[in-house]
Parts: C-alpha cells; sequence; structure tokens
C-alpha cells in the first residue's frame, strides 16, 4: 500500500471522513417537502428564496425555523451548526394580533 493509500478519508468508512462540504437539507411547510444540496457555508437565503420561488410564496409572507428558532437569510448551516439531513420548517408569517 501507498502512502496514499493510508490517508485519512480514503475510501472506506464514510464516518472516517471528515465533514463533507455539502448538506442534504430537507425544508417543509407541512404540505410539501423540497430537499436542497448546499454547502455548509452558503448564506440560507439562497435555500430560502428558491423554495419560496418553487412554492410561489413571496419570501415576505413566510418564516422558517429551525429547532424551533427563526432563521435569518444570513445564517449558513454551518453558523446554524446543521447536520445533513436536517429540517427547515417554514410557516406562514402572522403579523401581531388586536
Amino acid at each position: 500500500m501507498s502512502d496514499r493509500d493510508q490517508s485519512p478519508g480514503a475510501g472506506g468508512n464514510p464516518d472516517d471522513q471528515p465533514k463533507s462540504e455539502h448538506l442534504n437539507i430537507k425544508v417543509t411547510d407541512n404540505n410539501n417537502e423540497v430537499f436542497f444540496k448546499i454547502k455548509r457555508t452558503t448564506a440560507l437565503s439562497k435555500l430560502m428564496n428558491a423554495f419560496c420561488e418553487r412554492q410561489g410564496k413571496a419570501p415576505s409572507s413566510v418564516r422558517f425555523l429551525f429547532d424551533g428558532a427563526r432563521v435569518n437569510p444570513s445564517d449558513s448551516p454551518e453558523s446554524l451548526e446543521m447536520a445533513d439531513g436536517d429540517t427547515l420548517e417554514v410557516h406562514q408569517e402572522q403579523i401581531g394580533g388586536a
């Protein structure tokens, strides 16, 4: 075997590899589920806008939540410590009451 074959992450068990640069993120509004593959460092605004465009919703009419906390467009999967397969929830934005 050469030294190259001994390097970390070279084939073998996926658990031995360093964190993947990309994540698969599920976005759901309880009616639709859309899966996105994005880089860990990509601003979530790209994902949010793409979801809204596909669903025909105005970005200002919905809010995105991760683990119950509101997601800002400037957030990234890295800043939110998201893992592969995590889910963003989409809810209709509600404007204050009486």
